[in-house]
């Protein structure tokens, strides 16, 4: 206490820390405050809407995490579907395609039991034909396609040179001679490329 209070016989004084000189707190609504006896006092009004700002934050936060999780649950269900589906039609593809040629290897057996004293040669060729004929059918409706280059130009991107024949006609240049092997495609594929020789001109 200073000597000028001393004469006065006043008392120090003391800043009030709440609406009656008591320590304020917050209430649980975050809109206003709180002495110790538990009267409320407004908060400042840009807090108050800075408590509203984060509530809807929080809110809209929440509602895009779920929307997120279930779009994730939904993915992966497709994606498991899609792997279920394409696995099922690998095999079923598969399945046709061994299918077809099961009669094929019937033909085959039958040819094998032949009774060599009846059979001639000229049924058992063309017993033999009418199987090629069955397998290529098979086959082509499965997606193949065969490469027979004969009297065409060379083609390095599904034809093999085996060999060089000289020719003295230039219109004749980079034609193929002779298709020794023929080539296969599947389904835009390079199985096996047409082995071939190419007339040159020199």
């Amino acid at each position: 206490m200073s000597r000028s209070q001393e004469k006065t016989g006043e008392s120090p004084t003391t800043p009030p820390t709440g609406a009656e000189g008591k320590e304020p707190h917050q209430t649980r609504d975050g809109n206003s405050v709180a002495t110790e006896d538990g009267h409320p006092v407004p908060m400042d009004g840009a807090a108050q809407v800075a408590g509203e700002e984060a509530g809807t934050l929080r809110r809209e936060f929440e509602e895009l995490n779920d929307r997120h999780l279930r779009l994730v649950a939904e993915f992966d269900n497709f994606r498991r579907r899609s792997q279920t589906e394409m696995a099922g039609s690998g095999i079923r593809a598969q399945a046709n395609l061994v299918g077809g040629i099961l009669d094929i290897l019937d033909d085959f057996e039958r040819v094998t039991t032949l009774d060599p004293e009846q059979a001639t040669v000229q049924s058992v060729l063309e017993g033999v034909r009418l199987m090629e004929q069955k397998l290529h059918r098979v086959l082509m409706g499965a997606g193949l396609e065969v490469v027979d280059p004969t009297g065409e130009t060379f083609d390095p991107n599904v034809m093999e040179a085996m060999m060089r024949v000289p020719t003295d006609s230039p219109d004749e240049d980079g034609e193929v001679a002779q298709v020794f092997q023929k080539g296969f495609v599947f389904k835009g594929h390079l199985l096996r490329p047409a082995r071939v020789s190419v007339r040159v001109h020199e």
